[in-house]
This record gives C-alpha cells, structure tokens and sequence, in this order.
C-alpha cells in the first residue's frame, strides 16, 4: 500500500488545523513538513512549532523535511517537538553521518534526501543507516514545479540497491507528484508519496488521494 503524505507547505493557513483534520478523516496519517532557512533553499519554511502542534492536536504522523543549512543545529528540537521521521539532505552538511547518527541515537526514523543532482553512489556509505530515503524530482526550495523525469532512473536505482544489500529504508518521493506522475514513480519503486500543490488545490481531496494511490 502507498502511502500519500500531504505537504503543509501548500496548506490554507487560514484554516490549517481544519485541513488537517479534514485530510485524516478521509485515512491520511502522515504529514510532511518541509523546514526551509533561505540558505540551503531559496524559501522560507516552518519552525518545530508546526510539529508540536500536530502532535498535541493530532495522532499524525510528522515527516519533517529539514531543507537547511547545517541541519545538526535544528535536530534537537524537532526531536524535542515530536517528528516521528526527520529528513536531512546529504548536500547540506560536511558531516552527514554524524548527523544521521544524532537521529539515529534519539530513537526516531531516520531521513536521507537526495537532490536532482546527487547520486545514489555518492551516498553508499550512509544508506545502512537510513530509514526513508527521499527522492527529491524537483529542485528543492518551492512548491507547484514539474517533475523531472530524469528522476524516476534514480527511484529504480534505490529500490534494487536495497534489495542487493539488504537495507531497510523505504522510498519517498517529493515534487510534482499528481495523478500522472504517480503511477510512474510506483512502477519504478516508491512506496511513500509526498503531495502539495496537487492534493491541497484539488476540488475533491478524496477523489486525489484515490488518485494518488491508484
């Protein structure tokens, strides 16, 4: 089973917790939750504060997209405000094993991102460590951008080193995802679906998710 994980950042603010509830009662239970300094990407984007509020108002699952500059500044506080998976991007830090460590250590999931342009072998040493690898197929930073095709080899690429050797991560997949994109990174091995634009504009977000995971 797919899992479809909404992306706040295309959230109405004006009725956030609504929304929120809204989207669990029609069986989603995970939440991704982009975090963005305007260093590592050109945006602005939440504080932990998101997190411990859907953790105090909800039973969601938090899925939290650290898109910054040396993320080992902010682990600690979104482990304090409750992020059941915490993201970090392999580009964002000199030390990103030490790093996916601090999570590790913490008792939380483990995230690994990958950008357009870094590579699956670039990033051998720390795959053992990784719980959910994420396959970004945009370039980070904004949401509504097309997906990049080129992407879906890397997706294919994920899924047969997991089976070569063993590890245990599961495959998310982020940017441009609606129905036509979806089916594409499915075949090709994800497993978790990260949808902004495409599942918070939609007119019927139980027609979307059906969608999504079809």
């Amino acid at each position: 089973m797919v899992t479809i994980a909404p992306s706040i950042l295309s959230a109405n603010l004006w009725e956030f917790g609504k929304q929120i509830e809204q989207m669990m009662t029609l069986g989603v239970d995970t939440f991704h939750i982009d975090v963005m300094d305007r260093h590592f990407v050109p945006n602005l984007g939440y504080s932990q504060e998101i997190v411990k509020v859907l953790k105090k108002n909800s039973t969601a699952i938090c899925d939290v997209h650290l898109m910054v500059e040396h993320p080992e500044a902010m682990i600690m506080d979104f482990i304090n405000a409750g992020a059941d998976y915490l993201t970090i991007h392999a580009e964002s830090t000199v030390h990103p094993y030490r790093a996916l460590q601090m999570i590790q250590e913490q008792g939380v999931k483990v995230g690994l991102a990958l950008n357009p342009g870094t590579s699956l072998a670039s990033v051998k040493e720390l795959l053992p460590l990784v719980d959910r690898l994420l396959i970004m197929t945009v370039n980070p930073g904004f949401g509504g951008q097309s997906f990049l095709e080129s992407q879906l080899a890397k997706i294919a690429e994920a899924k047969a080193l997991r089976e070569e050797f063993g590890y245990t991560y599961d495959i998310e997949v982020d940017g441009g995802i609606n129905d036509k994109t979806a089916s594409s990174c499915i075949k090709a091995g994800a497993e978790v679906l990260v949808s902004g634009s495409y599942l918070f504009h939609h007119s019927n977000w139980q027609e979307a998710l059906l969608q999504l995971q079809e």
